[in-house]
């Protein structure tokens, strides 16, 4: 059974409180999305671990309830130089 787009917000929110996350249905079918995170605590952070406290954010549901999810992480605009 396919996510909805607001429950992904939600475990990445619950998991990163302060983030703001834009998630976009790239098909339709509830099953290919595109999230946008953004987060203070990604600062310093490579884009493997932004990627990777994502994922843990989600709790192993990558590869089953939800098929595919394209990441774009980024911090605050006035807290990166």
């Amino acid at each position: 059974m396919p996510m909805a787009a607001a429950d992904i917000q939600a475990l990445i929110v619950t998991a990163i409180p302060d983030a703001a996350v834009t998630i976009t249905d790239l098909r339709g079918d509830g099953d290919h999305y595109a999230a946008r995170v953004v987060s203070a605590s990604f600062e310093g952070m490579s884009r493997v671990a932004r990627t990777r406290a994502i994922y843990a954010a989600l709790g192993g549901r990558m590869g089953g309830e939800l098929h595919a999810l394209q990441l774009e992480t980024d911090v605050p605009s006035g807290d990166h130089q």
